[in-house]
């Protein structure tokens, strides 16, 4: 089959291949899918788990990529709850050679059924954005109604799940980015928008949870504007660790089932638009990645037509 590959850390995006790999198989518990859509997320290459297993052998040549859409053609022993055939979509186990391939082996936990009127394109879109926005929101932010949310990069691709999902749960919120992004922002359901580059921060005034995909000196400043009670939440890579400073809630974001089920019926019903960027075939993905340009929205590579 045909993968996407990595066996270079230092190399980056640069050192991305397209080769040919054997099928997969399914072990216990495990199913295999044919991908028919793919997301991939650039900083995976900073990611420990791409490079090593858990046990901190190298795993190289990786596949990449850990958000899929595609049909179950195998079912391991003792897997449940999943069927050959089913069209499905979720999040890959980030210790293990992931989505953008003809064919990933994967945990039957890990995937939700995908409703036969939603496109695969859209349904890899979801997985990392939706869940990342969901769980930051209402697990670790315990977002209520009537409170106020400054959601960074609120144009992108998880910042656009945050503003549409806290906006449904009856918050107010304040998005930021560059100035180029606050008719997208406010399109997607901001309350405000702060252009970080030309607007002060600090001019926000108190917030009851920040959600914060930057980092840094944002999150420092950010951390300020938090009343009492409030939570700042931080989206972290997996195995990847930070400073402890007491500033906020670092969180990977977890395959879920229930939550995925609760993402696609509000992608159906009209209540959460995706945030699709660029589309491109497999064979195209590696000059899609290595292109200089900035990138709207999520990229995603329909690996079948």
């Amino acid at each position: 089959m045909k993968a996407i590959v990595v066996a270079d850390q230092a190399a980056g995006i640069a050192g991305m291949k397209l080769v040919e790999r054997p099928e997969p198989q399914a072990a216990i518990n495990d199913v295999v899918v044919r991908v028919h859509a793919s997301g991939f997320v650039p900083t995976e290459l900073e990611w420990p788990s791409t490079w090593t297993d858990r046990r901190h052998h190298d795993r190289t040549p990786s596949i990449l990529g850990h958000e899929l859409a595609g049909v179950v053609t195998a079912l391991g022993y003792g897997t449940t709850g999943l069927s050959v055939g089913q069209r499905v979509f979720g999040l890959a186990d980030w210790y293990r050679d992931g989505t953008l391939a003809e064919y990933v082996a994967m945990e039957a936990r890990n995937l939700a059924p995908l409703p036969g009127d939603v496109d695969f394109t859209v349904g890899a879109s979801l997985p990392i954005s939706g869940l990342t926005a969901w769980q930051g929101l209402f697990q670790h932010g315990r977002l209520q109604a009537g409170q106020s949310v400054l959601a960074h990069g609120a144009a992108g691709a998880v910042g656009s799940m945050v503003t549409q999902l806290a906006r449904e749960a009856g918050a107010y919120v304040i998005g930021t980015g560059r100035g180029a992004d606050r008719q997208k922002a406010v399109d997607f359901g901001a309350n405000e928008f702060v252009d970080l580059e030309n607007d002060d921060l600090d001019d926000v005034g108190g917030v009851d949870l920040v959600f914060d995909v930057i980092g840094g000196d944002i999150q420092k400043r950010s951390a300020a504007l938090v009343r009492t009670g409030g939570t700042l939440v931080t989206v972290v890579g997996p195995a990847q660790s930070r400073p402890t400073d007491g500033l906020s809630i670092d969180f990977v974001v977890e395959s879920d089932r229930a939550q995925l089920g609760e993402i696609i019926q509000r992608i159906r019903d009209g209540r959460l638009r995706t945030n699709v960027g660029k589309v491109s075939a497999l064979d195209d993905a590696v000059a899609t990645f290595n292109a200089t340009e900035r990138r709207s929205g999520k990229t995603v590579i329909r690996v079948r037509p």
